[in-house]
C-alpha cells in the first residue's frame, strides 16, 4: 500500500510541463515512483562518461548543463535530465552541476520505465523535448 502524498507535492508535479496532462492518479503513481533527493550547490548530478542509471526531475532549485567548461543549458524547477542516457542505455554526454542547493525527485532505470509505461502521454511530451535538444545542439557551432 502507498502512503499518502502531500497535495504540495501533486500540485508541484501537476505545474510541471511534462506532467500537466497527467490525472491525479498518474500524479501520485509518479509521485510514488521516484526519490526525493536534496543536492548542495557545487554537486555534480552527472558527469560525462558515467554510465546513465536515473532521470532527475528539478522541484526547487537550479543547474547548469556543461560540456567541458562550456555552459550548454540551465535546469530550473520544472526541468528534466537525465533521459537520454536512460533511452539509449549509454554514457552520459554532459556534466550538470547544481549552481543553487536543488531538490530533486529522482528515477533509477526500471522507475523511469514504469513511468513511461504507466503515462504513455510523458514519452510522448519527452520525445518531443528530445528532437529540440538534437536540433539545439546540431545548430551549435563546434569549438
Amino acid at each position: 500500500m502507498h502512503g499518502r502524498i502531500p497535495k504540495e507535492q501533486i500540485d508541484l508535479l501537476k505545474s510541471v510541463p511534462l506532467f500537466s496532462s497527467c490525472t491525479h492518479g498518474e500524479l501520485r503513481e509518479i509521485a510514488h515512483l521516484g526519490t526525493p533527493v536534496f543536492a548542495e550547490e557545487g554537486a555534480f548530478l552527472t558527469e560525462v562518461g558515467q554510465p546513465g542509471r536515473e532521470f532527475f526531475l528539478v522541484l526547487d532549485g537550479e543547474a547548469s548543463c556543461r560540456i567541458g567548461k562550456k555552459q550548454v543549458g540551465r535546469f530550473s524547477p520544472g526541468s528534466y535530465f537525465g533521459e537520454m542516457a536512460l533511452l539509449h542505455g549509454g554514457k552520459r554526454t554532459a556534466d550538470v552541476v547544481a549552481t543553487t542547493p536543488m531538490e530533486l525527485l529522482v528515477f533509477d532505470t526500471r522507475e523511469f520505465r514504469s513511468m513511461l509505461m504507466t503515462t504513455p502521454s510523458i514519452g510522448v511530451k519527452m520525445l518531443g523535448r528530445l528532437a529540440e535538444r538534437v536540433m539545439e545542439a546540431d545548430a551549435r557551432p563546434t569549438d
